[in-house]
Parts: structure tokens; C-alpha cells; sequence
């Protein structure tokens, strides 16, 4: 069954991903994790394929499950300092910046895997502003695909999750988002293959506006023709 185009979708708050959704900071993840793969004997390549969406120390984990969680979560300071001081060739997601435009005066909030340094990093580089309400990895005890952090951010946000829509670009961030109880706009190659409720290629395809009674209206825009 097709998804849902977001025409059908209205919501009264929204809850955005950072990396692969607002930005896209995919040559940095690569340089990063590709080092770390390699240092620990693993393939880079399937390495990638679990990186997105979750922390550091939780893929750790998926990668290498009979390491002690202790040198997961040393390894992942290590490596978000040096993704917060990499910042060459993070970039906004096509349509970002009139995306976050659209919905600056409209409820929304960050749930992002980054900790707050770099999230602050990656949307300046990305010349993006960032969300007053932000849930980072700080605030979270466990990493998406928990639902914890979405459901901390519909909360600060005074919403019931499902009357929350998430954007995310990840099997972890749907995961966690569905988890949640909310209903997801997949951004992003990542996101196709993943039956969201609606999929777009990036944010130019999107258009937000804000109902009469302050609902939030999502639609796409068609596909072009092949």
C-alpha cells in the first residue's frame, strides 16, 4: 500500500531529526565512522549501514556486542568531539531553510542523537536556527530507536504524541517515533524503503501551513513524472 501523501496528514505539533533530515551532514559520519571501523577491524561498509540515527555508543554496541558498554560510551565522547570539530561538508537538506521558516511561529521541537555541542554545530554550519525545545542525547537515557526522546520532546511541547508528526531519515528514528505513538514524514533515500506514513526526497517538497484552528496541514507536492 502507497504511503499517505502529507495532504492527508494534519497535526498540532511537530518533532524533527537533525542528521539526513534538516542536515545533511553525511560526509562527516562517513570520515568519522569509517576511521573508528577500520582502528577495530570491522568493515566500513557495514559499519555505515547501522550508524544512522542512533548514538555513538549504542552503535557501538550493535558493532561489536561482547565490548563492555564502559569503552562504548568512552569511545563515544572521543567521537562526538571530533564530529563537533568536523564541520566540512555539513550542509543543509535541500528546502531546509524555508522549512524551518514555515514553522518558526508553529509548535516544533529538535529529537536528535547529537549531544547539545553538536547539534549547535551542525545547524550553524548548516545556517539553520535552532528550536527553542530541543531534546539532545544528554537528555535521554537510552538512544533512539527508545522512544524516550520523542516522547520527552511531545511532552515539553504540551502534545499527545499522536497528535505529533515526526521527520525522520532513519530505520532507528521511525522506529523510535512510531514507538512513540507518532505518526512519521520520511525524509530522505534512507526513509523510502521504510513505509512511513509519508515520504519526501527533501524539504522542497513540502509544504506546511497552519489550519484555522491552529492545526498544522502538511502536503507534498506531486512526483514527477518518469
Amino acid at each position: 500500500m502507497p504511503a499517505a501523501t502529507p495532504s492527508d496528514l494534519t497535526a498540532r505539533a511537530l518533532l524533527l531529526d537533525m542528521d539526513g533530515t534538516l542536515v545533511n551532514s553525511d560526509a562527516v559520519v562517513e570520515r568519522c565512522w569509517r576511521l573508528w571501523a577500520t582502528e577495530h577491524g570491522l568493515d566500513p561498509d557495514e559499519a555505515l549501514k547501522v550508524v544512522h540515527g542512533r548514538q555513538g555508543y549504542a552503535t557501538m554496541a550493535v558493532l561489536l556486542p561482547d565490548r563492555p558498554m564502559e569503552q562504548n560510551y568512552a569511545d563515544n565522547r572521543l567521537m562526538l568531539a571530533q564530529e563537533t570539530a568536523d564541520i566540512d561538508g555539513v550542509v543543509p537538506v535541500a528546502g531546509a531553510a524555508a522549512f524551518m521558516a514555515d514553522i518558526a511561529r508553529l509548535p516544533h521541537a529538535l529529537v536528535t542523537s547529537a549531544d547539545e555541542a553538536l547539534a549547535q554545530a551542525r545547524m550553524t554550519a548548516a545556517g539553520l536556527p535552532m528550536p527553542q525545545i530541543r531534546v539532545t542525547a544528554e537528555r535521554v537515557g537510552a538512544s533512539k530507536p527508545d522512544p524516550e526522546g520523542f516522547l520527552k520532546g511531545a511532552a515539553e511541547l504540551g502534545f499527545d504524541p499522536a497528535d505529533c508528526i515526526a521527520f525522520e531519515d532513519s530505520e532507528a528514528g521511525i522506529e523510535a517515533a512510531r514507538a512513540a505513538g507518532m505518526r512519521v514524514v520520511g525524509v530522505g533515500p534512507r526513509a523510502a524503503a521504510l513505509a512511513p506514513d509519508a515520504h519526501v526526497p527533501d524539504l522542497t517538497h513540502l509544504t506546511v501551513t497552519e489550519g484555522p484552528d491552529g492545526t498544522i496541514e502538511l502536503r507534498v507536492a506531486a512526483p514527477p513524472v518518469a
